[in-house]
């Protein structure tokens, strides 16, 4: 980060931080009910209002699907860089915790095996 990202990062006021993790958690929220149409959900993890660093995890059947890591990077990413300005960097994760029964349960996106 260069010396004047620094400072101004660092001068953010409350008020500022406030309103930055509002505006995140309505966009996930925005989000969530298209993930959860296919049994997932997306659960923010944590995030850094002042570096725009944003930690997201998919979980459910997200967890089994073989498209996960394209939904993370051609959908949240792109939609949470392409609203909020101050968001530098998405880092994603996937729930692989669920078995097949419970991913299955979930509805569509369904289980696809580890190879």
């Amino acid at each position: 980060m260069a010396a004047a990202e620094e400072i101004a990062t660092a001068m953010l006021s409350d008020d500022v931080r406030s309103e930055r993790l509002a505006s995140l958690l309505a966009l996930i929220e925005l989000m969530r009910p298209s993930v959860q149409a296919d049994g997932g959900d997306l659960v923010l993890l944590k995030a850094d209002v002042e570096s725009g660093i944003v930690e997201v995890q998919l979980q459910g059947a997200c967890s089994s699907c073989a498209v996960s890591s394209s939904t993370l990077q051609g959908g949240v990413e792109r939609i949470l860089k392409g609203r909020l300005d101050w968001v530098t960097d998405v880092v994603g994760s996937v729930d692989e915790d669920l078995d097949f029964e419970a991913s299955a349960a979930m509805g569509a996106g369904g289980y696809v095996p580890k190879q």
